[in-house]
């Protein structure tokens, strides 16, 4: 699939110009080449689809621009990301491109950028990867200026915010000021402890503590999605179990027709009774102190 080159960043600007020329897509239009992609490998939809989003790709982009890597390399991984979205997008789901891709360019850069910052081999677990793209946010809004290891109240602080060890934090926060120690170097300096830097290296297999708060969590999920259930309308309801909880789901055009509405107002009741499932889990996940990340 051909898109506009980004080589380097002295091309950013004429690439942001050029990319301003394709079209926007409206929700009809996007259902019917995605359709045409799915059913028919139209290669020349599947490019209208791509480079319809490709200025989401370069403002998601701007946002990891303060990891020290060329903003070109980033914008190139995202665009990766966007055409794996719209290979596999599927557009009787209901929901729009843009809301399914971000994640695949999110997950693309993100990607890109824990390749390329390997400071210390240490084994990136779900609170590494979560500290790494948060602690500077989270730092900036306690105003934490300080050079060197935080003090002990910014270190509560961001723990309790971030839901993760404090050890985790102080080790996140020298490798992302350039702190590279010796494995064999000693964490501590006051003689009190004999610990290693080696000492903190994780496994990539999960614990068993761990394999247990995954099952606990999704037995916790479920338990909240069948509360978050009961509070839908009877349409809402019918229209989330034709489309998502059933083997044999129905399309958007068949629902459309069964309750004599437009295809993109069950969309939009589909996505409406998501949005209040959503916000229940969310609800009751944080009320037991489980944090998505």
């Amino acid at each position: 699939m051909n898109l506009p080159v980004l080589s380097g960043d002295i091309g950013l600007s004429n690439y942001l110009t050029e990319i301003k020329k394709f079209p926007m897509l409206s929700a009809e239009e996007e259902y019917t080449l995605a359709k045409s992609w799915q059913v028919h490998g139209d290669t020349q939809a599947a490019h209208s689809l791509v480079t319809s989003h490709l200025r989401l790709v370069a403002k998601i982009a701007m946002g990891y621009k303060g990891y020290g890597l060329p903003i070109s390399d980033i914008i190139s991984e995202g665009n990766v990301g966007l055409m794996q979205a719209a290979q596999k997008f599927d557009p009787e789901k209901g929901f729009r491109l843009a809301t399914y891709a971000m994640w695949w360019i999110k997950a693309a850069m993100q990607e890109y950028i824990l390749r390329s910052w390997s400071l210390v081999k240490i084994g990136t677990t779900a609170i590494q990867k979560k500290l790494f793209f948060n602690l500077r946010r989270a730092k900036n809004q306690i105003q934490a200026y300080e050079e060197g290891d935080l003090n002990p109240e910014n270190l509560e602080k961001i723990s309790e915010q971030l839901n993760a060890p404090k050890k985790e934090v102080i080790n996140m926060n020298r490798r992302l000021a350039g702190f590279d120690p010796s494995l064999n170097a000693q964490v501590s300096s006051d003689g009190e402890s004999s610990a290693e830097w080696q000492d903190w290296l994780v496994s990539q297999d999960p614990t068993q503590e761990e394999i247990y708060d995954e099952k606990e969590e999704a037995s916790l999920r479920k338990e909240l999605i069948t509360e978050a259930l009961e509070i839908l309308n009877e349409r809402e309801l019918d229209i989330i179990q034709t489309r998502r909880l059933n083997e044999d789901t129905l399309t958007l055009e068949e629902l459309s027709k069964k309750y004599d509405i437009s295809r993109e107002r069950v969309r939009q009741i589909e996505v409406r009774a998501l949005e209040k499932i959503k916000d229940v889990v969310q609800k009751g996940m944080k009320e037991r102190n489980i944090v998505d990340i």
